[in-house]
């Protein structure tokens, strides 16, 4: 049996280049990065160097680079941060980010008494610069916009450069969970004037557990993790030296192949748009997640007109990774917040699978996935 994996939103392999880069760490680099003998020093060199590195990807400060064990902390961090050591009152977003943002929102509310307003979503899954122009305007809250660059779902691309302006032309603070843009989108934060962004190794072929919060120049952190005063106070906790050693590398190998990579991506895309619709005319594409110009090269979010709640499962047996909505949520029975969000009522029972590309990803895998679908939904 094929193994063909289209699930790469969810989490990418390992790059081999990666690994080699985290293994001869693991032989040579033990010591602890806060430990002052030669052990100690020489692997908090690497790990400065590396910090330095990532840093020069977005043209900023190295001091403005700190290390988290992922996605899921860093928006934690940035969000905590924002209303405990910013002032923050208020927080606008929308019903459609990651848990990570939404789960960490309803904590602050409950814990702090912060305001939160929500934009609206069209069916499209994308928001109406002018709401958030008027909610900045009738307000004098001090705000924190968090809205996510690539939706991790849908695939929709943020106008970044349109909201960061609103942003800035308002006094609010901007957040964007960038997880699902970084290596695969070129983001020079010298341009672009977002105060926040966040990343996880593992969605560019780096390892789990290590990614990384951006603060620009000029904003304190105060750690939610105490103990050992590492990352320059914000966040104490030994530094996982291997692993941010395999995420520098796994941008720089993203960054060099970058544009290239997104027109591979882009072309298996299309194709394989094409060859669904050829399989079905009434197969349609959730969000924007059709149309290559404003969605991610990575995502196809594809809305079959049929209800199979086996369809995964019996593409899985067929040997082939799909999700279908975040698998961050794997295991549970609730559907996904965010297709709950834009569909229509009656397309609700419908099912609903995401396919999800890399650069590994062939023309040969689409093939094999399209004629197992022909197969699964006669």
């Amino acid at each position: 049996m094929k193994h063909i994996y289209l699930d790469n939103a969810a989490t990418t392999p390992i790059d081999p280049q990666v690994i080699d880069v985290m293994h001869t760490s693991m032989q040579e680099n033990f010591g602890n990065p806060s430990s002052t003998h030669q052990f100690g020093r020489k692997a908090k060199n690497i790990v400065e160097n590396a910090r330095k590195s990532i840093a020069k990807v977005f043209n900023v400060t190295a001091a403005e680079i700190i290390f988290t064990a992922g996605g899921t902390e860093a928006d934690n961090l940035i969000l905590h941060n924002a209303v405990t050591n910013l002032e923050v009152t208020r927080i606008i977003s929308t019903k459609i980010e990651h848990h990570a943002v939404l789960h960490t929102i309803d904590f602050l509310v409950a814990e702090y008494g912060i305001e939160v307003a929500y934009l609206g979503v069209d069916e499209k899954g994308n928001i109406q610069l002018d709401e958030l122009k008027s909610m900045l305007q009738n307000s004098d809250r001090k705000t924190l916009v968090s809205l996510m660059y690539i939706n991790n779902e849908i695939g929709n691309i943020l106008p970044m450069d349109e909201v960061s302006r609103i942003c800035q032309e308002n006094q609010a603070l901007f957040h964007s969970d960038t997880v699902q843009a970084i290596g695969h989108y070129q983001i020079d934060l010298q341009s672009l004037p977002v105060d926040f962004i966040t990343a996880s190794a593992h969605k560019f072929h780096g390892p789990k557990g290590v990614g990384f919060a951006y603060f620009k120049k000029g904003f304190g952190i105060k750690p939610m993790l105490h103990g050992g005063d590492q990352e320059k106070g914000a966040r104490s906790s030994t530094e996982n030296v291997h692993s941010i050693l395999g995420m520098e590398k796994a941008l720089l190998l993203a960054i060099a192949t970058l544009e290239e990579d997104k027109e591979h991506m882009n072309k298996l895309k299309a194709y394989f748009m094409n060859e669904l619709k050829e399989l079905n005319s009434e197969v349609r594409f959730n969000g924007d997640s059709s149309d290559l110009q404003k969605s991610s090269c990575t995502i196809l979010n594809v809305l079959l007109p049929v209800t199979n709640d086996m369809l995964l499962f019996s593409l899985d047996l067929n040997g082939i990774a799909v999700s279908g909505g975040s698998a961050c949520q794997s295991g549970s029975n609730v559907g996904s917040h965010v297709l709950n969000e834009i569909l229509h009522k009656e397309d609700e029972d419908l099912t609903s699978v995401r396919f999800s590309f890399s650069r590994n990803t062939t023309k040969e895998e689409i093939d094999y996935t399209i004629q197992k679908l022909k197969e699964l939904l006669k």
